[in-house]
């Protein structure tokens, strides 16, 4: 049985940036990966906007819902094999220790939720930030498997650098 890697998508509310990244990596590569996210200032509910990119191809938008980071930091948590923070909001210097010491990536992508951001433009914003994370991911899952993490106990040093063959916006 081959391992499932899993990854861990951040941004500072979790309802909607790693709320898309989570489900779409979920539908497009599930049989190889396990997707999760979070963020420091969950929200109460994922934001419709992000629903409403998702509704047409997502199978399962029940299981979605905003976390906080630290459901993932304690001996409990489930061993992430690659966090990739999508705003500087939650960069390498801002995260908490995740257990495993898992790879670190940034795919540092515009926050559709900015407050100075209106409603129609928001809309698009969101349809744009939705196509650059399945851009993305699509990247992500054609990397040759050696290009991922593999690794079973941890490497000193390791938070501080991103895997090099992984893509960067």
């Amino acid at each position: 049985m081959t391992k499932k890697y899993k990854v861990l998508f951040l941004c500072r509310e979790n309802s909607a940036r790693s709320i898309m990244a989570e489900a779409l990596l979920r539908e497009l590569a599930g049989h190889r990966f396990e997707a999760f996210s979070a963020g420091p200032e969950p929200a109460l509910r994922v934001h419709p906007f992000a629903v409403a990119q998702l509704r047409p191809g997502v199978s399962d938008l029940g299981v979605l819902c905003p976390k906080s980071w630290l459901e993932f930091t304690g001996e409990w948590a489930p061993r992430m094999d690659l966090v990739i923070a999508l705003d500087e909001s939650v960069a390498a210097s801002h995260t908490p220790v995740f257990p495993g010491d898992p790879e670190l990536a940034a795919w540092h992508l515009a926050d559709p939720l900015a407050d100075d951001v209106c409603d129609p433009e928001r809309i698009r914003l969101f349809e744009k930030v939705f196509w650059q994370i399945v851009r993305q991911l699509s990247a992500f899952i054609e990397a040759p498997q050696d290009a991922l993490p593999a690794r079973t106990t941890p490497v000193r040093g390791a938070r501080t650098r991103a895997p090099a063959s992984l893509p960067n916006v």
